[in-house]
């Protein structure tokens, strides 16, 4: 048995000293933090201070179809989730944490956050997408993708987290046409974090929208889509450019960090776009991985 099988936290020299101390500590307002890593990767910062990483991503275990330039860099927060089990989703051995949930079905509380994981299935339908990933599918492996006898990596659990009175869904790759039981279960949402790409990767864009319709956030922020200097073209996803012409409230972030509080929140649907920011030095992830990049 090779010394990097299985869970690796017996390695780390951190401890859950910060876990300890939230413990102890009294609730706190103020605003909830929202930062983007890139793929589909999320940092939400609860005011306490609790940090909570969602589906951090990592380049297929094979080796035969790299997505990003490397994996996801080593960071530390306090809780990592992955909503389901694919390699751009479930990097849980990424993250520097005290807790990891990983397709979590149920209720964890810790602190002032509670985050809830609805167990559904995988977006299969690929009538919208520019590339076939049923044909990709059958090629790496021929895994059975058709709910309800699909392969565990198939499945996938929305996740929601309730902070600072803010509500947040992170859609993973769900289908759009969930039964009714999955939607009342959602409940209501202030942010709705979407997979969306110009190729249609996931969601075709009519399957979007009926996401956004029915969950009716307050804001909408798109993720899983191609960003030049941490996902490859061979990845085959996209751009947002075109599906981001289509809404009639965008508002294009400044910096890959973004905060909310429920006075604050858009009155309207209202789109919050990344692009290509992302919560971690690029350039240092490169040069640590042995590529040295000059101007894009």
């Amino acid at each position: 048995m090779s010394i990097d099988s299985g869970p690796s936290a017996w390695r780390s020299q951190s401890n859950q000293n910060r876990m300890i101390e939230f413990q102890r500590t009294a609730p706190v307002g103020g605003p909830v933090k929202l930062a983007f890593f890139g793929s589909s990767a999320f940092r939400i910062t609860a005011p306490s201070g609790l940090t909570i990483m969602l589906d951090p991503w990592r380049n297929l275990p094979t080796g035969k179809w790299d997505w990003y330039f490397h994996d996801f860099p080593m960071t530390a927060v306090d809780i990592g989730v992955s909503t389901h089990a694919h390699f751009d989703h479930d990097a849980l051995n990424r993250l520097d944490a005290s807790v990891l949930l990983d397709r979590l079905i149920g209720t964890y509380e810790f602190a002032d956050v509670k985050i809830t994981g609805i167990p559904d299935k995988h977006a299969v339908d690929a009538t919208y997408a520019t590339f076939d990933f049923h044909m990709i599918n059958s090629y790496f492996g021929g895994q059975k993708l058709d709910p309800p006898d699909n392969a565990r990596s198939w499945d996938n659990c929305l996740i929601k987290v309730e902070t600072g009175g803010v509500s947040i869904l992170h859609w993973g790759d769900n289908r759009h046409n969930a039964p009714e039981e999955v939607w009342e279960r959602i409940g209501p949402v202030d942010i709705l974090l979407i997979p969306v790409d110009d190729s249609q990767h996931v969601m075709g864009n009519p399957m979007v929208e009926e996401v956004i319709t029915r969950v009716a956030p307050k804001v909408v922020v798109p993720h899983h889509y191609y960003t030049w200097n941490v996902v490859q073209r061979q990845s085959t996803l996209l751009p947002v450019t075109e599906w981001l012409a289509t809404q009639p409230r965008v508002r294009e972030l400044e910096s890959a960090e973004t905060a909310y509080a429920p006075e604050s929140l858009p009155a309207e649907t209202t789109v919050d776009y990344f692009g290509d920011h992302v919560a971690f030095d690029v350039e240092a992830w490169h040069a640590a991985n042995g590529l040295v990049v000059g101007g894009r």
